[in-house]
């Protein structure tokens, strides 16, 4: 098979080598292809897809598409290409097949997949070409992409043909117009975040999102990574089938590597993409499957960009559910990182430390608490609990330090600072509704001493109010128990008896009518009133005896008791009264 003339192998226009691609080498490959007797399953591929190329590129006038990667592709990509299976066929027809069986296959494997490549890059260029002819967003023939539409007004149609001819560039373009792809893309994004949302559906529906994940690669450049990962990380928040479609292209393996090895700006869009989509707690297993513990731990590491610690962190938090994960945190040395992000961190980076450590405190073994206490958890949590501004923060310290309260040692620890148990005095008076339970939890959990408990005097008042709470449904149990254990103390005892108003109260919540009230809470609380004498009178001035009756009959537990103790030998008498009157 001789080669074509010499003459029309260097086209000097799109012109040219359409010219000579269709009616020169095409033709003379065609035939050739067919011809071949060796490797027949991958010649006939070879002639489907020069077969295919033929056809696209018969109905292709270069003089009217000014498409530079057009004009690329036929002009530096598919001649040479083309040529180079000229001399591949002749060495299939040699029945020595010279250079080996072997050789021979794996060059006929690569030349099927550049073929393949650059018939999927000409579809690619075609598809917006033909597009545009009735669209109102032409391009001029200098333009590198359509013009950029508006996320308002511009119509469905509009939107997909700009974003599919964006996705073109970003996979056949060189560098800048992948840069510039980008950067239309990202202005695309500046808008509200209902249209936001409405863009990255469309991405999601209607774009291979893996493009935008191979441009993460090292081998591109520092600028085109830094983008990417910022329109990662706006498709990642701005809808959830966005986030949902970048985790199934594969985007998380790739991003935990950014935290790696990329720049400072890098890394934080990187963090930011990672947060949003561990934030669906059906992708927190993959972070173990890639070796992603690591990564995020590094990144909480101090040093480090304050933005990019605070979000790993939070991606810290996203997974830690998940025992896999937990365990690679603790073996990658992340409770000491933690309990540093405590004390140096800013407020996002506190904030999501904490939920890490209530975490691993909360779901880890006595090891993992004890590892925790020994780091100086238990410190850095108390100081968090006295000078956060943020109500949350506050909460999730304590929280983890209830959760800590489950090891003994670091019970019997807390239970030796009585300054920390005047704060949570403090905060159960004044304090919010979700923080003066975690407050009143930690005071029945860990039981100070007498001396502890007479300092808390004051926080009764409110914890008698937290019994009428009917949300949470545990605030009522939570409140009874830190009232339970505070009114052990006699001169606590005292101190509520004295006020008349939490009486009231108290005895009010007794009534069988106040059905937003479990009874057995308040039961539980004028037991142990009901121990001292001064306090036995007051309830019973304050009509407990007729409530606490009727919660005998309906077998409220420690009703009949409380009973007893109040109205003592005079009972029998009391019942013939006629309390039900």
């Amino acid at each position: 098979m001789s080669p074509p003339p010499e003459s029309t192998t260097t086209p000097q226009s799109p012109s040219e080598a359409l010219e000579l691609i269709l009616h020169h080498l095409l033709p003379l490959l065609l035939v050739s292809s067919l011809s071949v007797k060796s490797f027949l399953s991958r010649w006939r591929t070879v002639h489907s897809h020069l077969s295919s190329l033929h056809s696209s590129l018969s109905q292709l006038q270069p003089a009217a598409n000014p498409n530079p990667l057009l004009s690329d592709l036929l002009l530096n990509k598919l001649p040479p290409l083309l040529l180079s299976l000229v001399p591949l066929s002749s060495r299939c027809l040699d029945p020595s097949l010279p250079s080996g069986k072997l050789h021979l296959q794996s060059d006929l494997d690569i030349a099927i997949s550049s073929l393949s490549q650059s018939l999927h890059h000409l579809t690619l260029l075609l598809l917006p070409t033909q597009s545009s002819s009735s669209s109102s967003s032409s391009s001029s023939d200098a333009a590198i992409v359509l013009s950029l539409p508006s996320a308002s007004s511009s119509s469905r149609a509009d939107l997909l043909l700009f974003l599919r001819d964006v996705f073109t560039r970003l996979q056949i373009g060189t560098a800048d117009l992948k840069q510039s792809a980008l950067d239309s893309l990202l202005q695309l994004f500046s808008c509200s975040s209902e249209e936001s949302a409405k863009i990255s559906l469309l991405l999601a529906d209607h774009c291979d999102l893996s493009v935008l994940v191979r441009l993460l690669d090292p081998s591109h450049p520092s600028l085109l990574r830094h983008h990417a990962a910022s329109l990662l990380a706006l498709l990642s928040s701005s809808s959830d089938p966005s986030r949902k479609a970048l985790f199934e292209h594969g985007a998380l393996g790739p991003l935990l590597r950014l935290l790696e090895s990329g720049s400072n700006a890098v890394k934080e869009q990187a963090a930011a993409a990672v947060c949003s989509i561990t934030s669906d707690p059906s992708n927190a297993w993959a972070v173990s499957a890639y070796g992603g513990v690591p990564s995020l731990v590094a990144a909480c590491r101090s040093g480090g960009s304050p933005a990019v610690r605070a979000l790993a962190a939070g991606s810290l938090r996203n997974v830690c559910s998940v025992e896999d994960v937990r365990l690679a945190m603790v073996e990658e040395g992340a409770v000491a990182v933690l309990v540093d992000l405590l004390a140096t961190g800013n407020v996002l980076a506190k904030k999501n430390a904490a939920l890490c450590v209530w975490s691993l405190a909360a779901e880890g073994d006595d090891g993992v608490r004890v590892d925790i206490f020994r780091e100086g958890g238990l410190e850095r949590l108390m100081r968090l609990v006295g000078e956060a501004a943020d109500p949350e923060i506050m909460e999730h310290a304590l929280r983890a330090i209830l959760a800590l309260s489950a090891s003994a040692s670091v019970a019997r620890a807390i239970a030796s600072m009585p300054d920390f148990f005047i704060q949570l005095a403090d905060l159960i008076r004044i304090g919010h509704s979700s923080i003066q339970q975690v407050a009143a939890c930690l005071v029945s959990v860990v039981s100070p001493g007498d001396e502890v408990r007479r300092s808390m005097a004051g926080s009764l008042p409110a914890l008698v109010k937290m019994l009428e709470y009917p949300k949470p449904a545990t605030a009522q149990e939570m409140a009874a128990n830190a009232l339970t254990t505070l009114l052990t103390v006699r001169s606590n005892r005292k101190e509520l008896a004295k006020e008349e108003k939490s009486i009231r109260r108290l005895v009010q919540m007794l009534d069988p009518r106040r059905e937003e009230v479990c009874k057995r809470y308040p039961v539980s609380v004028v037991l142990v009133l009901s121990a001292s004498g001064g306090c036995r009178r007051k309830l019973a001035d304050a009509g407990a005896c007729q409530y606490l009756q009727k919660l005998v009959e309906t077998d409220v537990p420690g009703a009949k008791k409380a009973l007893q103790r109040i109205t003592g030998n005079r009972l029998k008498s009391l019942f013939s009264i006629g309390w039900r009157e």
